[in-house]
């Protein structure tokens, strides 16, 4: 028998990110098997983020409570019996030790969240002393204030500001039954002031709010067509805190939260996406699911703003038996953070 002549089967490329994205487009994706869907978002992953480390972000609230705002979501309105009370804004002293315990704990990032519908300039003072005070201890500074006006977030970049959080939270078709006192448009407005301003973006959502799947495919392609992608893409599962509105709203699927993870890393291969408000009702097994999946971020700490978290020491034992490392983050100015969980995870 004449040798057969041998073929060379090139290897299998990394599927590019597309865009724009359509709803339809990233619907199929949801829908795809699950194990196929976490092969392709784990491939991507390891394409755009080799070193396999997670960001490791703690959240505080430097105002809490008393806000205007109607999310059917949020324990801090002023609008829902909840058991908020509304504080004044932290003082300097007590935010720099919060980052500062955060920061010994091994975050990387500080996140500073107050309840206002938007600041006044006056507050934006005080909050860029707030800024300034996180960013002295070599941490990476983040806030989530509401909407800005343009010089709103100038001023804050000019304070040292590196990341704002603001979220779409869920799809437009769907956003008016989860709020009625602002626009979705609002959102978008605030997160242009945000780019203009030279301030990397932090905007995701939050699932389990009784959407449709479709609405999940919308609120991904709204964040992956946005021009760019935001950085950091926090996913939230809906905490049912009583007194809200949405208390009584269907959980979400785990496995429908591990899908939402994968598809954000397809569609925004480049951004941090991180496992947000919720993660204390996944467990391990599922959680580990979703670091397979592409996250590669997580809030840190046992409380964000006024809801429950895993704590530093389950969250440590957690990544050692993954194997997961923290990540190691450079702050302009600062040299190197050190981030990781101690010699744990490591």
């Amino acid at each position: 028998m004449a040798p057969q002549p041998v073929q060379l089967h090139p290897r299998a490329s990394v599927p590019a990110a597309q865009g724009p994205w359509t709803v339809e487009a990233i619907q199929a994706l949801l829908d795809k098997p699950l194990l196929d869907l976490l092969f392709q978002a784990q491939t991507v992953h390891r394409a755009h983020w080799p070193a396999g480390d997670i960001e490791l972000a703690t959240l505080l609230s430097v105002k809490t409570g008393g806000c205007p705002e109607n999310c059917g979501y949020c324990p801090q309105s002023a609008e829902f019996d909840t058991g908020v009370q509304a504080q004044k804004l932290l003082s300097v002293e007590e935010v720099t030790a919060a980052a500062q315990a955060a920061k010994d704990a091994g975050a990387t990032r500080f996140c500073m969240g107050a309840a206002w519908r938007a600041p006044k300039d006056r507050d934006i003072e005080k909050v860029s002393a707030l800024i300034g005070a996180v960013k002295g201890l070599g941490l990476q500074t983040c806030a989530t204030l509401g909407m800005l006006e343009p010089h709103q977030a100038q001023h804050l970049k000019a304070a040292g500001l590196d990341y704002y959080n603001h979220n779409l939270d869920t799809a437009p078709e769907y956003y008016t039954d989860v709020v009625s006192t602002r626009q979705y448009q609002d959102r978008l407005d605030t997160l242009q002031a945000v780019r203009a301003a030279g301030i990397s973006v932090c905007c995701g959502g939050i699932v389990g709010m009784g959407e449709a799947p479709v609405h999940r495919a919308g609120l991904i392609a709204q964040l992956a067509n946005l021009q760019p992608y935001p950085e950091s893409v926090p996913i939230n599962s809906l905490v049912r805190v009583p007194g809200t509105p949405l208390a009584d709203s269907e959980p979400i699927d785990p496995l429908d939260f591990v899908r939402v993870i994968a598809v954000a890393r397809i569609t925004m291969p480049r951004a941090r996406v991180r496992l947000s408000a919720g993660r204390q009702q996944l467990g391990e097994a599922v959680q580990a699911l979703c670091f397979l999946a592409g996250a590669n971020s997580i809030f840190y700490g046992d409380k964000l703003l006024v809801t429950g978290n895993p704590d530093v020491q389950a969250d440590v034992q957690l990544l050692a038996k993954l194997g997961l490392a923290g990540h190691r983050a450079e702050v302009a100015g600062e040299g190197s953070a050190r981030a990781g969980c101690g010699t744990a995870c490591s």
